[in-house]
């Protein structure tokens, strides 16, 4: 028999980007493997070949995203220079980074702590919270920072800023420039020292 010249070939990339569509509209625990496998057009068998299960794609789905997140912090600019500088840069970048890879990144919000992966991203996510509130404490100690905000509250108020753009933001209607600078823009204006 020929193979089908149209078949899709799947890879993990590829199956990755139609399974976190898919976990994005029906949610994670009302996805079912049956379903990912209508959505990517092959076999059930044929996603076991590429992966374990559901489970494993969530985590290669929200590890892509928190990735991403994580390699903001090991860049040059996070680390060297002024603090509210390297800040200034981690929050410019984790809005690019979001941006980019929106699907990943409005996944891993979306999780609830449901299961072991859901545990270790959220983790990972209280990790990088936690680094970049080190990184405005040390600007408030320089002066750079208003010292009336507690670091924690602040760190807080710059992720909903950032992570609210998931629910209002689509790519088919413009591209992203400008968004991450109004996003620098509009939170260190409110929160630098006079």
């Amino acid at each position: 028999m020929a193979e089908n010249p149209t078949r899709t070939t799947y890879t993990v990339d590829s199956l990755l980007a139609v399974t976190v569509q898919v976990f994005n509209d029906r949610g994670y625990d009302g996805t079912s493997m049956e379903d990912l496998s209508r959505a990517a057009g092959i076999s059930k068998s044929s996603i076991y070949h590429h992966v374990r299960g559901k489970e494993e794609l969530l985590r290669l789905a929200v590890g892509r995203a928190l990735d991403g997140l994580f390699g903001i912090l090991d860049e040059p600019e996070s680390g060297q220079g002024h603090p509210v500088d390297r800040l200034e840069h981690v929050v410019r970048r984790t809005a690019e980074v979001l941006l980019t890879e929106l699907p990943y990144v409005t996944l891993l919000l979306r999780v609830r702590g449901n299961t072991e992966t859901e545990l270790w991203a959220l983790e990972r996510r209280r990790d990088f919270d936690h680094r970049v509130a080190e990184l405005l404490r040390d600007a408030v100690a320089a002066g750079e920072l208003r010292a009336d905000v507690e670091p924690r509250l602040a760190t807080r108020l710059l992720f909903g800023m950032i992570n609210s753009i998931v629910e209002w933001y689509r790519p088919d209607h413009g591209g992203t420039d400008g968004i991450a600078d109004a996003v620098v823009r509009l939170a260190f204006d409110g929160l630098r020292a006079s």
